[in-house]
């Protein structure tokens, strides 16, 4: 079976052609152009599946909340917009006669690394990514838990501080305003305007600057705190932490530790594993939905 797995993000898409073990033949990335809306990003999809060999069945890992059943999406990323409504399913099941799912993306993350990466050991783990914002996902006996309407796990809006700095999605106070990659980039940027990814923050840190030291150990107490209310509520046995910071080993080493210090000493002993599917999370997750 040839599955074409398809990761659409605010900056790119990452499209890869696989077998139903993961195994990948083909793929390619390309800017998403997202400011062009949702009908340009899908016909710029078609065309480039059509440059390829004929495909079996298509997954879409997409940012925004997404309605499973229809294969739509229901509201919209803001780093994606005019997708609201988009009803990706069916535009894609028509023009290619092939099944089609679609599915969020943190949750895609999460059943790629659940089928093919670091979950694989696990049958109940907590997913969490780091990034511009924070998605999560909760994996119950290897399946995803959704809740009422299917959106469980919004792990990046728990609020952390009460009357905290605004959040994009109008709350104040939220958990990714203070844990996520962005937070980090904030604070740091108030000791060097040049400093514009985290690739130049853990160059520092590795050089012992004892100011960005001083910022990453603050990030990772706000990591903490989130973690520690998510375990205390779910009392899982693994945390697999993903998002491109997270390649940091230290930073894992880190964030372990303070947990098992923080946490009450009966939920104490969590493992927290890296994500080990990098960037390839989202489309093996797309790809899992026809495994």
């Amino acid at each position: 079976m040839r599955i074409a797995g398809v990761d659409i993000g605010g900056t790119s898409i990452k499209l890869g052609f696989f077998n139903s073990a993961g195994k990948m033949y083909d793929n390619i990335e390309y800017d998403t152009n997202s400011h062009k809306g949702g009908n340009y990003i899908l016909q710029n999809l078609i065309d480039k599946i059509e440059q390829f060999e004929q495909v079996d069945a298509i997954g879409v890992s997409t940012a925004g909340q997404v309605d499973r059943k229809n294969g739509m999406i229901v509201q919209e990323s803001a780093n994606i917009p005019q997708t609201s409504g988009l009803p990706i399913k069916g535009i894609l099941e028509n023009h290619f006669n092939v099944p089609v799912n679609v599915e969020n993306d943190v949750n895609a993350a999460a059943l790629g690394e659940n089928y093919f990466g670091a979950g694989r050991d696990y049958n109940d783990f907590l997913f969490l990514a780091y990034g511009t914002g924070i998605g999560g996902a909760i994996v119950d006996n290897s399946e995803l838990y959704y809740g009422r309407n299917g959106y469980a796990g919004e792990f990046g809006h728990m609020i952390t501080h009460g009357n905290g700095l605004p959040c994009k999605c109008g709350l104040k106070g939220c958990y990714e305003t203070y844990a996520s990659t962005t937070a980090l980039l904030r604070e740091a940027q108030k000791l060097d305007s040049d400093i514009t990814n985290g690739r130049i923050i853990f160059k520092k840190f590795y050089e012992n600057d004892n100011q960005i030291k001083e910022v990453i150990d603050n990030w990772v107490e706000e990591i903490v705190i989130g973690l520690t209310s998510i375990i205390h509520i779910f009392n899982p046995t693994t945390i697999v932490i993903g998002g491109g910071i997270m390649e940091q080993e230290v930073l894992i080493h880190m964030i372990s530790k303070k947990v098992n210090e923080m946490v009450l000493e009966s939920f104490a002993g969590v493992n927290i594993v890296k994500a080990s599917l990098g960037n390839k999370a989202g489309m093996l997750g797309a790809v899992s939905l026809h495994v």
